[in-house]
């Protein structure tokens, strides 16, 4: 954990202090072993970076007077559409998405994506939000990424995505695409990432009807929790 994050419920005796006694206060007494009046990176979530000094320590929770002045990491210029991989992918490629700084994520359904794989308890809002606050607290980011569902792959891709991609560049990365994308600098992207065994031919079209492109942006053939942060790592260098 390289930075406290909080919200709202935290502050105890006005604005400027917060009283934790949860995992926070496990860390910052156990690993950080803060004492009185110590300075600690903090941060607001979807609020402002700062510092804040321990005030009280006790045995059950720690008072810290906090001062906000700074902004969080500028988003990255990306937007992810992502086939819905297997529960114990999912957790690893959200927390690879998030500590990258993506903001704008799309579980989508493809035809190799498992029926079961939507009913997992991972997509639950609060496991989903937990992972979120892990990966900000890894990248000392504030600003907690927006995730949204979408079940229904044709819908979607006619209804939605036409306006998702305006003022974009949007890309299917495929390995055996002829096409190489060379030029990624000062773009803004959206981002198709299939499912393992790649989208099939009709989900590609439908894709490319939309104005998406096949690009090979790299030969190697990769495990998605491998292969997103390598592609989120091209796109915004």
């Amino acid at each position: 954990m390289n930075i406290i994050l909080f919200d709202e419920t935290d502050h105890y005796q006005g604005r400027d202090t917060i009283r934790l006694s949860d995992y926070r206060f496990e860390h910052i007494s156990e690993v950080l072993k803060a004492k009185k009046n110590d300075l600690l990176q903090v941060g607001l979530i979807n609020g402002k970076l700062g510092t804040g000094r321990v005030v009280v320590m006790t045995k059950q929770f720690i008072d810290i007077s906090v001062t906000l002045g700074k902004d969080p990491p500028l988003p990255a210029p990306l937007t992810i559409l992502l086939a819905l991989p297997r529960p114990k992918v999912l957790k690893r490629t959200l927390k690879h998405i998030a500590t990258l700084g993506v903001k704008k994520i799309f579980l989508i359904n493809s035809f190799r994506v498992d029926k079961s794989y939507w009913q997992t308890p991972v997509l639950d809002q609060q496991k989903i939000r937990d992972i979120f606050l892990n990966s900000l607290e890894q990248s000392c980011d504030t600003i907690l990424p927006e995730l949204s569902l979408r079940p229904l792959f044709k819908p979607f891709v006619e209804d939605e995505l036409p306006d998702l991609i305006k003022n974009t560049v949007p890309v299917i990365a495929h390995p055996k695409a002829a096409a190489k994308l060379t030029d990624t600098s000062g773009k803004r992207f959206t981002l198709a990432v299939g499912p393992e065994g790649g989208f099939i031919p009709y989900e590609i079209n439908k894709l490319k009807e939309c104005g998406f492109e096949e690009y090979n942006l790299g030969e190697r053939i990769l495990p998605v929790e491998t292969a997103v942060p390598g592609l989120i790592s091209i796109l915004t260098r």
